[in-house]
């Protein structure tokens, strides 16, 4: 008699095999469950719920009073999205920069490289560079988010 364990593993690797054939062909009905019907992507539409819609639409158009503050607030969210993505983006770059500078150090200090180190300072006033003008786009968008969010209040 065989062992379980083995006929487990062969009946799993079995498995395995048929989901890695079923992603491959797109997942055809034919390597689905039996029995299962195959998922189609049709759309209901209920007629009454498009027509709603619809006047939905025509109302929100007829009153730009009413859209103007949500289309505010999206936009003070779509912002503080951005700024955060600046913030995240400054922090690496700070980072960077005292990583270059631990480098430099090392390849200038320790190896006494100073031709390398000349590429290294090259790199770093780059990253000097970028790092001064982010954090003044950063200020400038905090500044254009905080007169928005002073605006929507």
């Amino acid at each position: 008699m065989s062992d379980p364990r083995n006929v487990a593993h062969a009946k799993k690797v079995s498995q395995e095999k048929k989901h890695q054939v079923a992603d491959v062909d797109g997942h055809d009905a034919r390597h689905g469950q039996p029995g299962k019907k195959s998922a189609v992507a049709t759309p209901k539409t209920d007629p009454a719920s498009a027509s709603a819609t619809v006047g939905e639409t025509q109302d929100t158009s007829a009153d730009p009073a009413a859209q103007a503050p949500a289309a505010r607030r999206a936009a003070l969210e779509g912002s503080l999205v951005v700024l955060a993505q600046l913030k995240d983006l400054e922090f690496h770059s700070r980072a960077h920069l005292e990583r270059l500078a631990a480098i430099q150090m090392t390849v200038e200090d320790e190896l006494k490289q100073t031709d390398l180190g000349g590429k290294v300072a090259d790199v770093y006033a780059v990253q000097s560079a970028f790092q001064t003008s982010l954090t003044t786009l950063l200020e400038a968008y905090k500044a254009e988010c905080d007169r928005m969010q002073g605006g929507s209040a």
